[in-house]
């Protein structure tokens, strides 16, 4: 098979008789083109189905309008809605995306970070992989001026906008409500990975039990990859207890669904013996039986103000100096699977006049 050769604008100029430039200029829409050209070198162009280079595009007018995102993965209901909020605000304004996942995996997460760079994104958006200790490729985005915002999974480490959820506000209020149910022995399900977001639902566990005049037993806090086997194998393993917990609050919702699971299997009631919560509010979470009480985290509203932070600092060119924190309160949506006690009304839904902004 023989693979033709890209069309160019020297061949759209060469079938009309008329300079590159032109051609170049009446695709740009420039003004000093007349109509008349115009059709003529868009008529041409269609009919050799030209497809114009961005990244040349890009060297000569210094923007591409395009910018990457890099996440865990894009399957994850969380992430996927992060990313149609960043596109909801990008469309907008005519830029287009480019999705990549990490797949938590540091090697994938670098070379993704040098092949944005090498297609001229002018820009990127991040969550950091479980696994990212070390964030020299993302400070090279950065020394070639190129934007960077990281939202959820962020570090200290560099000097970027981060937008993110109070995780310790949503662990403490998942709790807290658990300690209103009447739960005495609140086991958590955790991550072993050295992430913000893991340590800070496991403080606010921990402050929550305090609070609530609850003692802490370290063997009820199970670490894992919080996905939906993990949560099965650590709620078999607290079954194995000499003293059972009657609630299990999971630093996820497949963590949580994994426990219903196994908890159903072995015929116990779930509030009545386990109450159940998670943090998410992935779309299954309303359809289980019973409903699974979960940390919404706000994840569309968290894509659109990503992308505002972001084209704020394209639109200012201000890159380095203009780091802030956003911080988005969660809302605890309570369900069927901790209402051990009287029905408790939801918490009021939260917007964007409860985000907190820091310098950072």
């Amino acid at each position: 098979m023989t693979i033709k050769p890209k069309v160019t604008i020297h061949d759209i100029a060469e079938k009309l008789n008329v300079t590159a430039s032109t051609v170049s200029r009446a695709l740009n829409d420039n003004p000093r083109i007349s109509d008349a050209t115009k059709k003529a070198v868009l008529k041409i162009a269609k009919q050799l189905n030209y497809q114009p280079n961005n990244i040349a595009a890009a060297l000569r007018n210094g923007r591409s309008h395009i910018i990457g995102i890099i996440v865990p993965t894009a399957d994850r209901a969380f992430f996927s809605s992060v990313v149609r909020g960043i596109e909801e605000i990008a469309n907008k304004i005519n830029y287009k995306v480019i999705i990549c996942q990490s797949y938590d995996n540091y090697d994938k997460e670098v070379q993704t970070v040098d092949a944005l760079l090498n297609a001229r994104v002018d820009g990127i958006i991040a969550s950091v992989g479980k696994n990212t200790e070390n964030f020299d490729h993302f400070k090279k985005a950065l020394e070639k001026n190129v934007p960077l915002v990281l939202f959820d999974r962020t570090t200290d480490a560099l000097e970027v906008s981060q937008i993110v959820i109070d995780d310790y506000l949503g662990a403490y209020k998942a709790v807290e409500h658990l300690a209103q149910q009447g739960c005495k022995r609140i086991a958590h399900f955790t991550s072993p990975k050295k992430v913000s977001v893991f340590k800070e639902r496991l403080r606010g566990y921990l402050d929550a039990l305090r609070d609530n005049g609850i003692a802490y037993d370290e063997e009820l806090v199970i670490k894992s990859n919080l996905q939906l086997e993990d949560g099965r194998e650590s709620m078999e393993q607290l079954l194995k207890l000499k003293q059972l917990p009657d609630a299990v609050f999971s630093a996820s919702d497949y963590g949580a669904m994994g426990a219903m699971q196994v908890l159903k299997e072995n015929n116990f009631r779930i509030p009545e013996d386990v109450a159940l919560a998670g943090f998410s509010n992935d779309p299954f979470t309303s359809f289980t039986d019973p409903p699974l009480t979960t940390v919404d985290q706000l994840s569309i509203t968290m894509g659109k103000i990503t992308a505002e932070i972001f084209f704020e600092q394209i639109s200012t060119h201000e890159k380095r100096n203009m780091s802030q924190k956003i911080i988005l309160k969660p809302e605890l949506i309570i369900r069927k699977s901790t209402l051990r006690l009287a029905a408790v009304p939801a918490a009021p839904p939260m917007g964007r006049d409860l985000v907190q902004e820091q310098e950072i």
